[in-house]
């Protein structure tokens, strides 16, 4: 129960810092030996033990809207694939008499995490509707003004099951509160643009010659796990020439850290068979491949959180048509995890659109994307104002249900002047579309 307290005060210090310069920001070794589940990155689930309270709005302002981009909860492995892996290694190694008896039981866990997970390939878990009736009951009890009466909620979620299952959970929970809700929802190919834009060009460049080779040398100290080999294979001659070992440590702990998020969380002690300097190696890996793939790094010309620039557009557009309504309500929003992060990134919210070549340097300057986008992880924008005739509205971003900062000049933090936050992303957005335009047109 200390250890828990002190992981949750932790975490709950980083919330309040954000993440430049933040002295905590070089300890996360320290969050996985106190939890190792931390370590899971986008496997996290949702920290809800670690909200702290919210700073009160400058007197006369009172929040009349929120605009909700949110993750799906937790989930099952989204493919039979990266539990295959491991199994088929150790099966055949089973048949030839070459593993040991705590192989034999790591063999014998594999098949029991297969057999529960069957049929349920990428569903969502009930630990992720859990985790969105939380969110909408507590989005409530915090900002009760915005929800009274017959409040207007629009609700839209990708066309993914799990997602509109997230939905349809935050919903319940919503509606358990005040039946009177008026609420819209909607699943279509037609918002996908922005709900979870795919953009061909930057696909194409995360991962470039420059970013595979300083990753690949990153992760070339951090892969092998010979201690863990010699616990489950019993003859080193087959394991040296028959064993992929980086790939085995690599899905056995994948396997192992996704298991929180499903009701095999009690049933197995995968996890236990890893140190936390092994665990912790791992996190960095991860972390640094998050980096490259959705956030900002400069291996890769620094543009991946673009990807959302559709959505970010979106969100300010709806505001702009939403705070001059009298009693505007909620839009809420249910995607996924790579669309959360380089919108985080792209919006530079808590320093996450720090930028630079040394995968060295995110761990001490805590960019840690499991901060970002844990199972059910939401970024809400909540407006404020003294009535519909307020000219100066005010908006307060969370993110994961904590107040956040955003790379803009404000006198009242953690608030903004809304006039302010739109003028800066639109200005951003429009300049790399002018310089993506530009280098289309010297491409021709």
């Amino acid at each position: 129960m200390k250890n828990r307290l002190l992981h949750i005060a932790l975490i709950a210090a980083l919330a309040l810092t954000g993440m430049a310069g933040n002295a905590m920001a070089q300890h996360a070794f320290e969050h996985i030996s106190l939890n190792r589940n931390f370590s899971a990155s986008n496997y996290c689930i949702y920290p809800d033990s670690t909200l702290m309270p919210l700073t009160p709005p400058p007197a006369g302002k009172r929040p009349f809207y929120i605009s909700h981009y949110g993750r799906h909860g937790s989930r099952y492995l989204n493919s039979r694939k990266g539990y295959d892996i491991p199994y088929k290694i150790l099966h055949t190694a089973d048949s030839l008499g070459k593993l040991t008896a705590i192989g034999r039981q790591v063999l014998e866990q594999l098949e029991n995490i297969i057999n529960d997970s069957e049929g349920r390939w990428g569903d969502l878990s009930e630990l992720g509707k859990q985790q969105h009736r939380g969110i909408a009951r507590r989005m409530m009890m915090r900002f009760p003004d915005v929800f009274n009466g017959k409040a207007n909620i629009d609700a839209k979620s990708t066309t993914v099951n799990r997602c509109i299952l997230s939905m349809g959970s935050a919903l319940q929970g919503m509606l358990a509160l005040n039946p009177k809700l008026q609420i819209r929802i909607d699943a279509s190919r037609r918002t996908m643009y922005y709900m979870n834009h795919q953009d061909r060009l930057l696909r194409d460049s995360m991962m470039t010659h420059r970013a595979k080779q300083a990753y690949d040398a990153y992760s070339a100290l951090r892969e092998h796990n010979p201690r863990l080999m010699s616990l489950i294979f019993n003859d080193t001659t087959y394991l040296r020439e028959k064993v992929d070992d980086v790939w085995l440590n690599y899905y056995l702990l994948k396997t192992a850290l996704i298991q929180q998020n499903t009701r095999m969380s009690h049933m197995t002690s995968l996890i236990e068979m890893f140190t936390y300097e092994e665990i912790h190696q791992f996190w960095q890996k991860e972390n640094a491949w998050w980096y490259i793939m959705y956030g900002p790094s400069l291996l890769n010309g620094g543009t991946q959180p673009y990807t959302q620039r559709y959505l970010l557009r979106q969100i300010i557009s709806d505001a702009d048509s939403c705070i001059w309504q009298k009693h505007p309500g909620v839009q809420l929003r249910f995607g996924h995890e790579t669309v959360v992060l380089p919108l985080a990134c792209l919006m530079d919210i808590n320093g996450f659109g720090y930028q630079t070549l040394s995968l060295d340097e995110l761990e001490e300057r805590g960019w840690w994307a499991c901060l970002v986008f844990p199972m059910a992880s939401n970024i809400q924008f909540v407006f404020y104002r003294e009535s519909p005739l307020d000219d100066d509205v005010l908006v307060k971003v969370l993110l994961n249900e904590n107040e956040a900062t955003l790379p803009i000049a404000t006198d009242i933090a953690p608030y903004y002047h809304w006039s302010d936050v739109r003028q800066y992303y639109l200005r951003k957005l429009d300049d790399y579309e002018r310089q993506r335009n530009a280098t289309a047109l010297l491409r021709e």
